[in-house]
């Protein structure tokens, strides 16, 4: 497989945003975050959106932008909690570039997140918040190359992740 695309799928709080833009810089590429795509093209934070337009509105607009981003080159996109766990956006995103799921564990999740008011899934109870996460690992684990997020970004990026792009993706960075 020969591509210059890497997508990162995870849970929330996984790490996504931080080892895409530590990834990006090393590889020289750019770097895009979904959210912040969605958030910037829509004048509002997304807790707003969800609010506002609701969450249908939201995931339509999540994979519009992904439809532009499965088209760029050299590019790491790190993509939102769901549009990861959406089948059919999965099947795109492994056509198209490597996807690696940066696997986070549960309670891990809920430390790092804790009732961060910008993300409206955590208005949930704990039950229906282990569940969802359990429903989403079902696609994430289709990725090509899953990560433990628990260890450092830096780690994941240089141990793990480049070497997988440059060699098995005979991508040139």
């Amino acid at each position: 497989m020969s591509s210059s695309r890497v997508f990162l799928v995870g849970f929330m709080c996984s790490g996504k945003t931080t080892v895409g833009s530590l990834l990006a810089q090393r590889l020289r590429w750019r770097f895009r975050d979904t959210d912040e795509e969605v958030e910037r093209r829509e004048g509002m934070s997304i807790a707003e959106l969800f609010q506002k337009k609701g969450e249908r509105h939201f995931r339509l607009q999540e994979r519009l932008v992904l439809a532009e981003l499965l088209e760029e080159d050299r590019v790491v996109v790190s993509t939102g909690g769901g549009l990861g766990a959406n089948l059919e956006a999965m099947e795109l995103m492994k056509a198209k570039g490597l996807v690696v799921w940066l696997r986070v564990g549960f309670e891990t999740f809920l430390q790092r997140c804790g009732s961060d008011p910008s993300r409206p899934l955590l208005k949930r109870d704990e039950r229906e918040l282990r569940e969802l996460f359990e429903e989403r690992a079902q696609v994430y684990r289709r990725a090509h190359l899953t990560l433990d997020s628990s260890l450092p970004a830096d780690l994941l990026v240089e141990e793990f992740i480049v070497p997988k792009v440059l060699e098995d993706y005979n991508i040139k960075a």
